[in-house]
């Protein structure tokens, strides 16, 4: 995946990831660089020690838990992502998420917010390299899509409404009702899931 696909919508544009099957899914860029929404308050409420905002995008998560006392860091593999959360004030690192990370083995808590539970296309390599970062009795909070979905892969690239197309890559997309069977195969048990905001999130364990 080149480091940049995502720079449309984390400057305000409106983008949509375009699947190899010609389906369309419209990224929610407003509420990228928006105020917490209801459903990122219940992430924010369970972020009960150091965080470490996986695919952070512009910070606003970050932001927020610095706010409330939280520490926090986010990671991005985009660099337009990380002038943006260093420019709202949230502390940030240009890190694919499979490189080494500032902190390993001892965050409280990694977000995987906004559907970045797809980043690389399989879920379960990703949680295990999110279990890796964790502490011992860390956890990860996940948003998920909703029930019903299962788990899916495929080819995606971004596109607007201009002609251009960006790069294909891997991307996934995991149902709350396939999180548990995930989790499992990543060596993690699934705490609770539930929905909040009109979106869809679970706590996943160590």
């Amino acid at each position: 995946m080149a480091a940049d696909e995502f720079a449309p919508g984390l400057l305000g544009r409106r983008c949509w990831l375009e699947l190899a099957t010609g389906e369309r899914i419209v990224l929610p860029t407003e509420r990228w660089r928006a105020a917490p929404s209801p459903g990122d308050e219940l992430l924010l409420r369970h972020c009960t020690g150091p965080t470490l905002d996986v695919g952070c995008g512009p910070g606003r998560l970050t932001a927020a838990l610095l706010a409330r006392g939280v520490p926090a860091l986010g990671t991005d593999v985009s660099p337009v992502a990380v002038r943006l959360a260093t420019e709202a004030g949230a502390p940030a690192v240009r890190r694919d998420v499979f490189e080494p990370q500032p902190g390993e083995g001892t965050w409280r808590h990694a977000l995987l917010a906004d559907g970045n539970i797809g980043i690389g296309g399989d879920p379960v390599r990703l949680l295990r390299r999110v279990r890796e970062l964790l502490c011992d009795k860390g956890s990860a909070l996940v948003e998920v899509d909703p029930p019903g979905g299962g788990v899916r892969h495929g080819r995606v690239r971004v596109a607007t409404a201009t002609p251009e197309r960006g790069r294909w890559f891997d991307w996934a997309w995991v149902a709350a009702d396939a999180v548990a069977d995930v989790a499992g195969e990543a060596g993690m048990s699934t705490g609770w899931v539930r929905a909040a905001g009109g979106r869809w999130f679970a706590e996943v364990g160590r």
